[in-house]
């Protein structure tokens, strides 16, 4: 690992696949040092190979939901010396097929609770010091089902509405700093997949496609608040 105390500093778990695994791929390309996260320590392993060809990459393999993992997300970023923006990416939708809220198995409501809201608000508070030194920005990756009431979707789209929530009580309370909740739209991913178990989903763009609405966003630095991909549109218009 080489310390960048110069270069901006970013985090983003869930950055093995989808669309965390292209956002790194576009922090990268402008020189952003990276710590990145995932549960599948070959997959991240392949991430990280590929995005240490562009830049310095730290792959720290583990669950956002084990305090432990989130000690050691924090201890390398005390080694880097700094953080200038942390994206919560990872997620959890539930079972699949999804389920109705009056069936749904409260295990795993717990668990879509526990990775979705509890996880990011634990990790922002282990690293806002740092976030706070470097007047940095969070990245809540949110979804339209935190504000539409889609049948079945009761157990993630009230999780991320909490998220969007939190988002908001953390940009009152901590005003030096960019906070937003982004809807990033409906993307080709493996969890999208999920949601709809056997359907074609190809009509759905790649999530490389909102990367430059993203970057804006962190270019501009807008209020904090809740925004999606697409508010950003004149950024992915060729």
């Amino acid at each position: 690992m080489t310390p960048s105390l110069t270069r901006p500093v970013a985090l983003v778990t869930g950055a093995s696949a989808g669309l965390g695994l292209a956002l790194a791929h576009g922090l990268a390309e402008r020189g952003w040092t990276l710590i990145i996260d995932a549960r599948g320590a070959d997959a991240l392993k392949t991430a990280a190979d590929a995005l240490a060809a562009k830049t310095d990459v730290v792959p720290l393999a583990g669950d956002v939901t084990d305090p432990e993992h989130r000690a050691d997300l924090a201890a390398a970023v005390g080694e880097l010396g700094r953080l200038d923006l942390l994206v919560n990416n990872a997620s959890y939708l539930g079972p699949s097929p999804l389920q109705p809220l009056a069936a749904a198995d409260l295990t795993e409501l717990r668990r879509v609770y526990e990775v979705d809201v509890i996880a990011p608000i634990a990790l922002t508070q282990v690293l806002l010091p740092e976030l706070a030194d470097a007047a940095g920005l969070v990245v809540n990756i949110s979804s339209d089902a935190a504000v539409e009431a889609y049948e079945s979707w009761g157990g993630y789209g009230s999780a991320k509405a909490a998220l969007d929530h939190a988002t908001r009580v953390l940009a009152a309370e901590h005003p030096e700093l960019g906070v937003y909740a982004v809807d990033p739209g409906d993307l080709r991913t493996a969890m999208h997949q999920a949601a709809f178990p056997g359907e074609d989903i190809s009509d759905r763009p790649e999530p490389a496609t909102v990367v430059p609405a993203f970057l804006r966003l962190l270019d501009n630095r807008p209020a904090s608040g809740r925004y999606r991909a697409a508010d950003f549109a004149t950024a992915v218009t060729p």
